[in-house]
């Protein structure tokens, strides 16, 4: 195992109203003590739409902390920046980000064993939360989105414990590369065959697929822009 980064924070939240009559649990908070992880992420936390968040697959979201200062950066009248969690993650890391983590990278951190699944699919939420239009459309077109990990063993996470890299089948196939093709609209036909020789979760193999199919692109005003 390779040291690759470590954990500054563990965070929960629950499912409150939020705007436009929907729910979310993106407001979380850092908890102190260490949390327990089931096949589903932290058992304490909750998230406001099932259908989009959470399940195995997204168990767990994992945001580089490093992200904050370039955020502060390109958007430094919002204090929200200034805080954790402000990206509703459930981990704050140091060390690695997008394009250093790889799809289906094995991780220990504490107690679990965790698998890095996808990269987060940025939704119209955080324009509300940031009071930016356009917040979504920023994190997908940075590729600062964090990413999620699913549960392989369950145990704990806590504050200070490292990030282990047990196991690494896709050296060249970085989360940014793959979020960069799924992102930009790439419709090469030969490029979009390798990606679905990956083992991708299958809401973007549907995607890559119907792409190959239809060669036509996602309208995604309605996940970016909301109702």
């Amino acid at each position: 195992m390779k040291k690759i980064g470590s954990v500054g924070a563990v965070l929960v939240g629950k499912a409150v109203p939020f705007a436009r009559d929907s729910k979310s649990g993106i407001d979380k908070k850092v908890m102190v003590e260490r949390q327990l992880v089931d096949k589903l992420g932290f058992i304490n936390d909750e998230q406001g739409d099932l259908i989009v968040h959470g399940g195995i697959e997204k168990a767990l979201h994992i945001y580089p902390s490093e992200h904050y200062g370039e955020w502060q950066k390109t958007l430094n009248a919002n204090i929200r920046f200034q805080h954790v969690g402000a990206f509703g993650e459930n981990i704050s890391s140091s060390g690695l980000d997008e394009h250093t983590i790889c799809i289906e990278d094995k991780i220990r951190i504490g107690t679990t064993l965790l698998q890095v699944s996808q990269g987060r699919m940025p939704c119209w939420k955080l324009n509300e939360r940031f009071e930016h239009n356009d917040m979504a459309v920023k994190l997908q077109h940075t590729l600062r989105t964090g990413w999620y990990f699913r549960v392989l063993e369950e145990g704990t996470i806590g504050a200070g414990d490292d990030i282990l890299l047990c196991e690494r089948s896709y050296p060249d196939r970085s989360v940014a590369r793959i979020m960069s093709l799924i992102f930009s609209g790439c419709l090469d036909k030969t490029v979009l065959l390798e990606l679905l020789a990956l083992p991708l979760v299958d809401s973007w193999r549907r995607l890559v697929e119907r792409r190959l199919e239809n060669g036509v692109l996602e309208d995604w005003s309605p996940r970016l822009m909301g109702p």
